[in-house]
């Protein structure tokens, strides 16, 4: 059951985790905190410290939408379909009917021995519907989407490396995680 705009009524809401949010926060403050003290050390004996506070305005108020943004970034997901409102506010809605397979792997992080789960949403073409990353939703989250679709699940038992899926599955990968691989030999 859909309601206009493609959100489900009766879904499950599926968030991104909220540390992400405080992990960011915290980081952009230990970024701007002493470059402002500095500039403000700077600029008040001369009075022209104007400037700085329209920059820290700026800030602030690109942090303000960062942050209703990521609070507005839901999956909804029930025996119908899935829904996705993301960072940028688009909304995608598939049915069913659209969904192919859900694909399950263990991603490693570049330059780690650590893994993510991923999840990859393809449609009965093959194309990718939606991506849930580990780094983002939980393992949890992921397993609710497979029980409420009940599409066909492809569960890959080993931990892939980004080069590994780029080469059996580019499709799964947005575009700027694609390599241009040679596959002469």
């Amino acid at each position: 059951m859909s309601l206009s705009g493609g959100l489900r009524t009766r879904a499950h809401a599926l968030r991104p985790h909220g540390r992400l949010l405080l992990h960011t926060g915290l980081s952009v403050l230990a970024l701007i905190a002493p470059l402002s003290a500095v500039l403000f050390w700077l600029t008040i004996p001369t009075n022209s410290w104007q400037p700085v506070v329209l920059g820290e305005l700026v800030v602030l108020a690109l942090c303000l939408v960062a942050a209703i943004a990521f609070y507005r970034t839901v999956i909804w997901v029930d025996r119908e379909g899935i829904s996705e409102r993301g960072f940028l506010g688009g909304v995608s809605d598939f049915s069913k009917d659209e969904i192919g397979s859900v694909v399950l792997l263990d991603l490693y992080q570049s330059g780690a021995l650590d893994t993510h789960p991923q999840l990859f949403l393809t449609g009965t073409d093959g194309r990718l519907l939606i991506r849930m990353r580990g780094q983002f939703y939980s393992r949890g989250a992921m397993e609710t989407v497979v029980d409420m679709l009940d599409a066909p699940v492809v569960r890959v038992p080993e931990p892939m490396t980004l080069q590994d899926l780029n080469r059996v599955r580019p499709e799964l990968l947005y575009w700027f995680e694609r390599r241009i691989t040679n596959h002469a030999g």
